[in-house]
């Protein structure tokens, strides 16, 4: 009995591997297509030669990305939105979710602010007021109109809420009898055990940075303005001639529509999945951390 059962785990096991690994590898193919277009010669892609290995490979895809001024400074762009959107929006986040994470004894608006908070979700002022709220507020082509919108996601309020919620009340008790206050409280007990909910938040909200391209091309008059994705819909899909310079058409007949887009793709995904590695070892580990012990 014993050697059927553990047969059968071996099987399980074996089978369970077969499967993982076939979904991982169907979920890479498609970057690795990328980065092999990204290496391969114009003419190569444009016959539709390249499939998961560069064909005739060539590095001029990427000499004409990082050649270009403009590319380079909507890649930075991108990044001081990222690092001060991600900060700004994790920070309103924690000390909206932490009040609203106390019953109604604590906090008595509680129940009409998380209605509040909700409502937004279903409903929104629109397009137009959204601008003409940037433009009164004298946004418009800085980093703040990229940043501030969209400083408070719901979606993360209420996760982080529910987390909250989730620890036990002793750890809130225990530390006010020890003389600490809601501050002190949510930043020295609270924040420290809500890692794994903060590593998740904030990856969606470096994510939703780093991807967004609307307000860019909303927000911002000047293309010298533009995030990378913004950068990447307006010029670089397009594929809009008028910006090569004469001295970078030699470069150029070595390149085609794909080489160029994939080479770009792949750059602008490339810090999203240097950074998700790190993140996930939070995840392994769960939602909730610690409790109280005896």
């Amino acid at each position: 009995m014993r050697t059927n059962r553990s047969f059968g785990r071996k099987l399980f096991l074996i089978c369970n591997f077969i499967s993982l690994a076939s979904v991982s590898l169907l979920c890479l193919m498609p970057i690795i297509h990328i980065l092999a277009l990204s290496f391969s010669s114009g003419q190569a892609a444009s016959a539709g030669k390249v499939i998961l290995w560069p064909v005739e490979f060539t590095t001029a895809a990427y000499a004409n990305v990082f050649g270009k001024p403009e590319y380079l400074r909507a890649f930075w762009v991108s990044i001081q939105r990222v690092l001060m959107g991600t900060t700004i929006s994790m920070f309103l986040t924690i000390i909206t979710a932490y009040p609203l994470s106390k019953d109604s004894r604590q906090f008595r608006l509680r129940t009409f602010y998380s209605w509040f908070f909700v409502f937004t979700i279903l409903f929104s002022g629109g397009l137009i007021p959204n601008y003409l709220t940037v433009k009164n507020l004298g946004m418009l082509d800085t980093i703040w109109a990229l940043v501030l919108p969209g400083a408070v996601t719901v979606f993360n309020v209420i996760l982080l809420l529910n987390f909250y919620r989730s620890l036990p009340k002793e750890l809130e008790e225990s530390s006010l009898l020890d003389g600490a206050g809601q501050f002190t409280t949510l930043w020295k007990i609270y924040v420290p055990l809500s890692l794994p909910a903060l590593a998740t938040t904030g990856l969606f909200t470096m994510m939703g940075h780093w991807n967004s391209w609307f307000d860019g091309m909303i927000y911002m008059n000047h293309p010298e303005n533009y995030p990378l994705q913004t950068f990447l819909q307006t010029i670089i899909i397009k594929m809009d001639f008028r910006f090569i310079k004469p001295e970078r058409a030699e470069l150029m007949l070595k390149l085609s529509d794909r080489t160029s887009r994939a080479a770009q793709i792949f750059v602008a995904a490339f810090p999203i999945l240097i950074v998700y590695p790190f993140l996930q070892r939070f995840f392994i580990k769960g939602i909730v951390m610690g409790s109280v012990k005896e």
